[in-house]
Formats: C-alpha cells, sequence, structure tokens
C-alpha cells in the first residue's frame, strides 16, 4: 500500500500486498464461494425436490431439499474452527487456499452427481456430502477474505475494505442466476417458460455446477500472490501466537463470541429470506394456477392443503430479484464509508430497527392484488427494499466482527461467530420460513414476524457491543497485550 524507501527496507516487516491484490484477492474468493451456495440454493427449489427427494408430495420435498441446505450450515462451524486454527497459527494466505479449493472441488462433483432413478437414497446420501464439504469450506472462507481486507486497510478506510469480500455476495448472486437464465433461454420449453423443461432436469442444471471450476481457477491465481499482513507479523514476532487459538478465544474472548454471533443473526436470516424463500414463494402457482394445471392434467387437486404462491414465472421472478440485488450491491459498497464516518453501532443500529419494521410489511408486499401489474410491482418493491436493507447490514460485518477480537484469535474469533450465527439463521430460516408459510395458508405475515423477532434479538446485541471504529489493529495483538 506504500512505497518503501531503501531505508525502510532493510526493516524485517511483512512486505505489503498491494491495494488492487488485497482487492481482487477478498473479492474473488467470496464472489465464487457465493456463488457456488447460490447455485446451490438455486438448484434447492427448481431441481433437487424433483431429482434427489421425489416424495409425491411438493411440500415435502421441498423442506427435504432445504434440509439439506441448511445441513450445510452445521458445517460452517467445524470449518471456522478448523480453517481458524491454521490461519491464526500459521497465517491467513494458506488457509484461504485450502477453503477456495475446497468448496470449488465439491461445487463440480454435485454437477457429477448421479440421481434418485439411477441409485435410489444414495444419490440424496452424495449430494449431503458434498453440501456438507461446502458448508465446511465457507467456514473458513469468510473470515480470511475480510482478515485479508481490514488488515491491509488504510488507516480510517477499514470498514470500506471490509465491503470488498461482502460485495462477493450480490455478485456471486447475479453470475449465478445469469447462468441459469441463459441456460434457461438456450433449452426447448414445450411446456411454454417453465424453468423444468426436460433438457434442463437431464443435463441443464449441471453446468453452473461445472462451470465453477473455471472461476476456481482464476481464485486461486490471485490468492498465490498474497503475502501475510502486517498485523499477522508483528503477532508472530510478539510470541502472542497461540497453538491452540480455539482454547485461547474460549477463555478470553467469549463475550465477544456471544455478541458478534447476535449482531449478525438478523443479517443472516433476511439474507435467506430474500433469496431462497422468496424464490420458492414467487415462483410457486397460486390455488388457481394450480387448480387449472390439475384439471388439464386430470388428477385430483385438494385445494384445502394446497400452500398456494405468488405464480410467477421463474424466468420474470429471478429477473425481479437480480433487479433487487444491484440494490444490495450499491449499499453494501456505501454502508463503508458510511461506517467509516460515523461508526459501525450506530449505522447497524439505525438498520436493523428499519429491518424490525420491514418484517412488519410482508403481508402488505407478498399477497396477490387483484390487478397482475399491481402485484409484481409491489414484489418489485418488496425485492428492492429487503435487498437494499440487505447491503446496509452486510457491508460493515467484513469490519465489524474482525475487529471484536485481537489478532492472534481474530480468525477463530470472528469465523466463529460467523457461522455459528449460520445455524441460527441461514440454516433454519428456509426451513422455518416454509413452514410459517404452511401454516399461514399462503400468508407469509408469520414469516415476516419471524424477522422482526430475529432482528430485536439482533439489536440488544448491538446495544450491548462496543464501537470498534477505533480499535488498532497494530496495537490490539492479543488480550492483555501491546505491539512491541
Amino acid at each position: 500500500m506504500t512505497t518503501s524507501s531503501p531505508s525502510t527496507r532493510s526493516t524485517p516487516a511483512a512486505p505489503a500486498n498491494p491495494r488492487s491484490r488485497v482487492i481482487t484477492a477478498s473479492l474473488i474468493g467470496t464472489t465464487i464461494e457465493f456463488y457456488d451456495f447460490y447455485a446451490y440454493a438455486t438448484a434447492a427449489v427448481l431441481v433437487f425436490p424433483v431429482l434427489f427427494f421425489p416424495t409425491g408430495n411438493e411440500t415435502t420435498s421441498l423442506l427435504l431439499s432445504f434440509s439439506v441446505f441448511g445441513a450445510a450450515m452445521v458445517a460452517r462451524p467445524l470449518g471456522a474452527v478448523v480453517f481458524g486454527h491454521f490461519g491464526d497459527r500459521f497465517g491467513r494466505k494458506a488457509t484461504l487456499v485450502a477453503s477456495l479449493l475446497t468448496m470449488g472441488v465439491a461445487t463440480f462433483l454435485i454437477g457429477c452427481l448421479p440421481t434418485f432413478n439411477e441409485i435410489g437414497v444414495w444419490a440424496a446420501v452424495l449430494l449431503l456430502i458434498m453440501r456438507l464439504a461446502q458448508g465446511f469450506a465457507l467456514g473458513g472462507e469468510w473470515s480470511g477474505a475480510a482478515l485479508v481486507a481490514t488488515e491491509n486497510a488504510p488507516k480510517g478506510k477499514r470498514a470500506l475494505f471490509g465491503t470488498f469480500p461482502q460485495l462477493g455476495a450480490p455478485i456471486g448472486f447475479i453470475i449465478a442466476n445469469t447462468v441459469f437464465l441463459v441456460i434457461n433461454f438456450a433449452l426447448p420449453h414445450p411446456d411454454g417458460t417453465a424453468q423444468r423443461s426436460a433438457e434442463f432436469l437431464t443435463w441443464g442444471w449441471r453446468v453452473p455446477f461445472l462451470f465453477s471450476a473455471i472461476m476456481v481457477i482464476v481464485g486461486l491465481y490471485v490468492r498465490l500472490k498474497l503475502v501475510e499482513s502486517e498485523s499477522f507479523a508483528k503477532a508472530e514476532k510478539s510470541g502472542a501466537i497461540r497453538k491452540f487459538p480455539l482454547g485461547e478465544v474460549l477463555r478470553r474472548n467469549w463475550k465477544q463470541l456471544i455478541l458478534g454471533t447476535f449482531i449478525m443473526l438478523a443479517t443472516y436470516v433476511l439474507f435467506y429470506l430474500m433469496t431462497s424463500f422468496t424464490l420458492s414463494y414467487g415462483t410457486k402457482p397460486t390455488a388457481e394456477g394450480a387448480a387449472a394445471a390439475a384439471e388439464k392434467a386430470g388428477t385430483a387437486f385438494d385445494a384445502a392443503a394446497y400452500v398456494p404462491g405468488l405464480g410467477f414465472g421463474y424466468t420474470d421472478f429471478v429477473i425481479m430479484q437480480i433487479i433487487g440485488v444491484v440494490f444490495f450491491g450499491v449499499f453494501t459498497m456505501l454502508s463503508g464509508p458510511v461506517a467509516d464516518a460515523i461508526g459501525r453501532k450506530r449505522l447497524l443500529i439505525g438498520v436493523t430497527i428499519a429491518i424490525i419494521v420491514f418484517g412488519l410489511l410482508f403481508s402488505v408486499f407478498l399477497l396477490p392484488a387483484a390487478d397482475p401489474k399491481f402485484t409484481g410491482a409491489l414484489v418489485q418493491a418488496f425485492l428492492v427494499l429487503g435487498f437494499l436493507l440487505m447491503g446496509a447490514t452486510f457491508g460493515p460485518m467484513g469490519a465489524v466482527l474482525p475487529e471484536l477480537f485481537p489478532t492472534n484469535t481474530r480468525y477463530t474469533g470472528s469465523a466463529i461467530s460467523y457461522n455459528v450465527s449460520s445455524i441460527l439463521g441461514a440454516a433454519l430460516a428456509p426451513i422455518v420460513a416454509v413452514a410459517l408459510w404452511a401454516a399461514g395458508d399462503g400468508n407469509p405475515w408469520l414469516v415476516g414476524v419471524y424477522l422482526s423477532v430475529m432482528g430485536v434479538l439482533t439489536l440488544i446485541a448491538l446495544v450491548l457491543s462496543p464501537e470498534t471504529k477505533d480499535v488498532d489493529y497494530d496495537d490490539n495483538i492479543a488480550a492483555g497485550a501491546t505491539a512491541p
């Protein structure tokens, strides 16, 4: 980040990473990781209930698909402990390379899996194993990318640099869904614009997973060129590095672990409601549409047991989501400078209050109106507002969670907080949302209340947490210690 003079080159300090390398390495890895996760999330709605969990009941198949989706969140804390251990002991670079490689291999293999019709229940077992590998890898990816960005950030711009790994989420979403859309347009649709054409279910769904291999190769090339940060080098020189970082963080930083977990909770719930749940709810036929389809097919239709959706076509709804995700990306970037200016705590408290109110408005935006165009306008406004709030709350997390911990446990502490929160938020959110959707007979108001309750828990954690804007990474190398 600065050019060394001849006199400073002799100083035994870690070489600085150029800003362009820091930004690219932190951004490209999380983009690939989130691309892989979004590809799975999309397939979990459109493909896996049919090809891997054919129970004969749409809601049951969808719940089983989302259960495997959520299983990855259970593996993420284990990945956080393992990758955090090596990241805090031996440095960030090798850990980041390993997490990206693990994620890429697992995603590629999902694209090669046989289906239920070919090997029976073993298809679901293999899908679960690959999904657990994805979760294990993501458990170490986010924290490493956030540390690369923030530990190499210029003074006073740590939140801004922390938004670059966060920006991988909207970019990964756009790339993954664009790939699915391209495949959709390229394949014949004998039944109209329905995504589940015979070609798509036979081989088309595999392409996004296989395509990830190209992105992983690019990401590995960039990350192999990284050098360790100055903060980590100082921790090594001071003797602050611990043989067992997990024990250190549990003994000295347990309060920060709890606060960090709940600070991230509302963000996770909002994140997966806006992506997975809305895709399910938005593309499921209305009761009238389902009844008409059943009559056309000559099958019985049980209106009392059917849980209706909004009836949008897959292509139309994903385009609406992508429009919303543009606001996600823009407000992710805008949140960094604001957090640097006014503080992380003040910004996040305001955004969390807005999320609580937003959750109480689900029925206003998400119920079908008499005029389909008005319904579309309301849903688009809902997606824009939800993703806007997502960017405003997700952006500062790249700085907030690492700033809660000293250098010698920063990887482990931030990774555990981030990923334990994924169990409470992301793993449960799609399953709880589908159950509440069914309990409301198609009305999503209970889903919104669920988001608001999670927002209240996050608000309490934020009120109890310290402001971390002025934490000095160079001095905060270990609990009770200062830099030499």
